[in-house]
């Protein structure tokens, strides 16, 4: 299952097919502006094996120079995306896709400290299954008591990753 209706929070079971899924949109995205693009990533909790997550695709696109980002956007509207702006999250452009949401795309400058920790967060759970459990535990029971409310949903799980964040940091 992928797709998120607007204003609701669910999680679904971990499936292999949202990998699949980040492949074959990777390569629609690099078909299109593949010359500004350093590096494709599958972000957020549909990029961790075994983790229950809202159904959305999230994709990190490094690029070299910020403003670059500004020539990407009628050719990824033509793939379905809208172009939110950057001051929706920090220092990054953001796009969604879908009603309900299917793909959302952060588009970073290389070294952009929030993609590093996303990478990290991401790769941190990965290899640590105690954490990966324990997260997705909260993330159930926060999609619970939040389910009508995404923002609340993402302020309640910030301990939790920044405390993730700060093991890997030391």
């Amino acid at each position: 299952m992928l797709g998120l209706p607007k204003g609701e929070v669910f999680l679904v079971p971990w499936t292999n097919e949202w990998e699949k899924e980040f492949l074959k949109e990777k390569n629609r995205i690099q078909e299109v502006i593949g010359h500004y693009i350093l590096s494709v990533h599958h972000i957020g909790s549909t990029a961790v094996k075994h983790l229950s997550a809202k159904p959305i695709i999230d994709i990190a696109i490094e690029i070299k120079e910020f403003q670059e980002g500004e020539k990407c956007v009628t050719p990824l509207e033509n793939l379905g995306y809208s172009y939110k702006g950057t001051s929706v999250l920090p220092d990054r452009h953001y796009f969604n896709k879908g009603e309900p949401r299917t793909h959302q795309i952060h588009m970073y400058q290389s070294g952009n400290k929030y993609l590093l920790e996303q990478l990290g967060f991401r790769e941190y759970l990965r290899y640590n299954e105690t954490a990966r459990i324990q997260y997705e535990q909260l993330k159930m029971e926060l999609s619970t008591v939040n389910k009508d409310n995404k923002h609340k949903y993402a302020d309640d799980k910030t301990h939790f990753v920044k405390s993730i964040l700060n093991k890997i940091k030391k």
